[in-house]
């Protein structure tokens, strides 16, 4: 039943034989009844101003090329956004992320110019092992990486199943998609 119209009436309309098997056919194939059809395509008419009479080739030809046409304007428009925003402030935070690290680098090289350190006493013990700690964030990242790695790989070890075998000798088999495979080998590759 159509919902919402379960109450009404059902009405004759005469048609020619084969339209209407054709038309059954057509409802058919989109899967709705035929008044629902119907309906659907009267209010296609009226949603778009078009009569059954009407030729579309011409209109939809014109329709494809405006839609190219603003394509490529929005494709222009991206690229450009790309080069004048984008880039120069990836870049801008690049240059930042070098220089912070050459800078760490440098206060490392300097913290062990040399090799071994008397100490004369805990004190100065204590500050040079301050010093010489990493520091919290790549701490924190390292360790949020390790997380994610140990998650992944209890992950692929719970899709390792053992097979036994009548002829031979027993093997494992791995029971991943090939989109997983794929996304493992591309995080692999990325770290």
């Amino acid at each position: 039943m159509d919902k919402g119209r379960e109450k009404e009436a059902f009405v004759t309309i005469k048609i020619k034989t084969t339209i209407a098997n054709k038309y059954r056919i057509f409802c058919k194939h989109n899967g709705v009844s035929q008044s629902m059809c119907l309906l659907q395509m009267i209010q296609f008419f009226e949603f778009n101003g078009l009569a059954p009479t009407d030729h579309l080739g011409d209109s939809f030809a014109k329709l494809e090329g405006k839609i190219n046409k603003r394509t490529n304007a929005i494709i222009a428009i991206i690229k450009d956004i790309e080069k004048s925003q984008t880039l120069p402030t990836v870049a801008m935070l690049q240059s930042l992320f070098d220089q912070q690290i050459k800078q760490e680098s440098n206060d490392f090289e300097e913290d062990f110019e040399f090799v071994e350190r008397k100490f004369a006493n805990d004190q100065n013990q204590k500050e040079f092992d301050m010093e010489t700690t990493v520091p919290r964030i790549r701490y924190e990242r390292l360790e949020d990486k390790m997380n994610s790695v140990k998650s992944d790989f209890e992950y692929v070890l719970d899709k390792v199943k053992p097979v036994k075998s009548n002829f031979g000798k027993d093997y494992l088999k791995l029971e991943l998609t090939i989109e997983e495979l794929v996304k493992f080998r591309r995080i692999l590759k990325n770290t």
